[in-house]
C-alpha cells in the first residue's frame, strides 16, 4: 500500500466533509479551477493529502468517465476514509450546487426565460476563463516540470483537445503506457520495442441501450446514466453528448433552453456537469432533476470506489509512477486544451478580454484574492455594460 496513505490523517472527516460543502458552494470556474483549489487548499496549504495522492486521485479521475472534479473529490475522500469518506465527501461537493441550479430551475419555468443571464455570463465567462487559466498554469508547472517526454505529451493533448474540442479517452491511456515504457520500462522490453508503440490502438468501445419504451423517468434516467458511464473529461466534454440527446433525439428542450441551461452551470459554482439537474427539472420537475443528477454522478461513483484500492494498493511501485505521471501530463494537456476551447467562446470582444486579462493579474498579484470575489464583481459588469453595449449595436 502506498505508504503516504498509511498515515493516521492530520484531520478529521468532518472537516473533509465541510470542506467539500463550502467548495461545492463557492467553487467557481469549472473542473479545471475546482481541481487545482482541491490542490492549493489541501495538498500545499494544510497538507491533509500528499501530492502522490491527488496525482493518484486526478490519474483516476481522468481514466475513468464521468465528471472529473467530482471524482477526484470522492477519490480524496477515499484516501483516508474509504467508502464512507468517499460517499459523504461526494454528496457535500455536488449537493449545494444541485439545489441552486433547482432553484434557477423553477424560476425559469415559472418566469420565463432568463433573459438575464446573458448579461451575467458576459462579464461571468471571461472572468472564468482567466480563473481556469491560471489554475491550469498552476497545474502545469507542478505536474510536468522539466521532463522533456511530459512536455511532449502536454503539448500533443493540448492541441489535439482544442483542436477536437474533446477529450479522447485513449491518448490518456496511451500516454501513460509511454511514460511508463521510458521511465520504467520492464526487464524484457529492450529499447528497440518501444517501436511496437507505433502499433498501439485502443479505440474506445460506446455502448449503448436500446431504445426501450420507458416512462419519462426511465428514459430520463436511462439516458443521464449513459452520460455519466461513457463521457470522459472535464464537465465541458459531457455538454455535446447532451446536446444531442436532450434536442436531437429526445427533443427535450430547444436550442436555446439548452444554452441557457449551460449557462446555468457556468455561473453556478460546483461541478459543470449539475447542468443535468437544471435539464432534468425543466424536463420532469423536482423528480427529473433528482433522477437526472443521480443517473449521472452514481456511475462516477462507482468508477472512482472500486477502482480505489488497487490504486492505493500499487501506486507507489516505479512502473505505476511512471504510468501516473504520463496520464498527468496528458490530463493537464487536456485541460489547458480546454481552456483555449472556452476562450473562443467567451472572449467575444474588447470588454470580455480585459475581463480575462484582468482576472489573471488581479489571481497572480493578489494571492489571498478569493475567486467568487471575482465572480461576483464580474457578474456585476455584465449586467451593467451588457445591455449598454447591446443598445450601442443595436
Amino acid at each position: 500500500m502506498n505508504p503516504s496513505s498509511q498515515a493516521v490523517p492530520g484531520y478529521t472527516l468532518g472537516q473533509l466533509v465541510t470542506y467539500m460543502l463550502r467548495l461545492g458552494t463557492f467553487g467557481f470556474g469549472g473542473p479545471v479551477a475546482l481541481a487545482g483549489y482541491m490542490r492549493r487548499d489541501l495538498v500545499e496549504r494544510r497538507g491533509w493529502i500528499t501530492e502522490a495522492d491527488y496525482k493518484e486521485g486526478l490519474t483516476l479521475a481522468q481514466l475513468a468517465p464521468g465528471p472529473m472534479a467530482a471524482q477526484l473529490a470522492i477519490y480524496l475522500g477515499y484516501v483516508h476514509f474509504r467508502i464512507l469518506g468517499a460517499t459523504l465527501v461526494g454528496i457535500a461537493f455536488v449537493l449545494p450546487s444541485f439545489f441552486m441550479v433547482i432553484a434557477l430551475g423553477w424560476a425559469y419555468a415559472h418566469f420565463g426565460g432568463l433573459s438575464w443571464m446573458q448579461a451575467v455570463f458576459y462579464g461571468v465567462g471571461p472572468a472564468v476563463v482567466g480563473i481556469i487559466a491560471m489554475s491550469a498554469y498552476k497545474l502545469t508547472r507542478k505536474t510536468v516540470g522539466s521532463d522533456w517526454l511530459l512536455w511532449a505529451i502536454y503539448l500533443t493533448l493540448l492541441v489535439v483537445t482544442f483542436v477536437t474540442e474533446s477529450e479522447i479517452a485513449w491518448l490518456f491511456i496511451a500516454a501513460g503506457i509511454i511514460g511508463w515504457l521510458h521511465h520504467a520500462p520492464p526487464r524484457w522490453l529492450r529499447k528497440d520495442t518501444l517501436n511496437s508503440l507505433a502499433l498501439l490502438n485502443l479505440p474506445m468501445v460506446s455502448s449503448v441501450l436500446g431504445g426501450v419504451d420507458l416512462s419519462l423517468l426511465a428514459q430520463i434516467g436511462v439516458f443521464f446514466a449513459k452520460a455519466g458511464a461513457f463521457v470522459f473529461g472535464s464537465g465541458l466534454a459531457i455538454v455535446p453528448f447532451l446536446y444531442g440527446g436532450v434536442v436531437t433525439e429526445h427533443h427535450w428542450l430547444n436550442d436555446k433552453q439548452f444554452v441557457d441551461a449551460v449557462a446555468v452551470a457556468m455561473i453556478t459554482p460546483g461541478p459543470v456537469v449539475i447542468t443535468v439537474g437544471f435539464i432534468g427539472y425543466l424536463v420532469a420537475g423536482l423528480a427529473g432533476a433528482c433522477v437526472a443528477a443521480l443517473g449521472t454522478f452514481l456511475p462516477c461513483y462507482l468508477f472512482t470506489v472500486i477502482p480505489a484500492p488497487y490504486v492505493k494498493k500499487y501506486g507507489h511501485l516505479p512502473a505505476v509512477k511512471a504510468f501516473v505521471d504520463g496520464i498527468t501530463a496528458a490530463a493537464v494537456g487536456a485541460i489547458s486544451g480546454s481552456v483555449l476551447v472556452i476562450a473562443k467562446r467567451s472572449i467575444v470582444d474588447i470588454p470580455t478580454a480585459v475581463v480575462a486579462l484582468v482576472t489573471v493579474l488581479l489571481l497572480w498579484r493578489c494571492k489571498k484574492l478569493q475567486e467568487p470575489v471575482i465572480v461576483i464583481a464580474a457578474a456585476v459588469f455584465g449586467l451593467v455594460a451588457y445591455p449598454l453595449l447591446h443598445a450601442h449595436l443595436g
